[in-house]
């Protein structure tokens, strides 16, 4: 891996980062306010999760 292929990475995490708030911000506040309300125990999955996806997507591609 290169420094070319970590900034596409980066670009590429920015761009799918802004879409929810562009396309649906008022969601965006609302699924918000509703994590505010979720035990850390559940939000720390959800991330453990995601994580877990990307490391085998990015095994896998």
């Amino acid at each position: 891996m290169n420094w070319h292929d970590l900034l596409n990475a980066i670009a590429l995490l920015l761009i799918l980062e802004g879409l929810l708030p562009f396309v649906n911000p008022e969601g965006l506040k609302n699924m918000y306010k509703a994590m505010l309300q979720m035990p850390e125990r559940t939000l720390r999955m959800i991330g453990f999760g995601s994580i877990a996806v990307g490391l085998l997507l990015l095994y896998f591609v």
